[in-house]
């Protein structure tokens, strides 16, 4: 899901104009940042803690070259999910395991059989117009011609 689509989902629920909306769901998203800048932490109840942390320097390697390189010291963004995230998601997790079982336990459903249904006809392609030099009839270049008179053998 896009900012965008958050802002359309947001202003069909209350009935604000998409501007406005999307100037609110913006300065949310500015306010998270500058406390994270400032505070280097910010805990939203019900959704999860945002913490800035320092990721320590450390030797990696060039997955291309498998040369060893020394990556710097950073800051880094982690987020936990709060508890009431966190049931939510379980919950889907249950849910799609639920469905998978009861998927598992009915009886393949059986396809009609094939004499049941009218064998479907395609219309052969349109003939390409024979190339310049060839006469009608003859095999074009490139063209593969498996017709043999009668009582003849091909043998590659």
């Amino acid at each position: 899901m896009t900012k965008k689509e958050i802002v359309k989902v947001i202003s069909e629920e209350i009935g604000l104009t998409q501007l406005k909306t999307k100037e609110i769901v913006q300065k949310t998203f500015d306010a998270i940042v500058d406390t994270l800048v400032t505070d280097k932490r910010i805990e939203l109840r019900n959704f999860g803690v945002f913490e800035v942390k320092k990721r320590a320097a450390r030797k990696a390697r060039n997955p291309r070259t498998g040369e060893r390189v020394d990556v710097e010291e950073k800051y880094v963004v982690t987020f936990k999910p709060g508890k009431e995230m966190e049931k939510r998601v379980r919950d889907l997790e249950e849910e799609a395991a639920k469905l998978k079982a009861a998927a598992a336990s009915q009886p393949p459903v059986s396809s009609p059989p094939a004499a049941a249904a009218p064998p479907q006809q395609t219309p052969p392609p349109p003939s390409a117009p024979p190339s310049p030099g060839t006469t009608p009839g003859s095999p074009q270049v490139g063209s593969y011609n498996n017709s043999y008179p009668s009582g003849t053998q091909h043998t590659p």
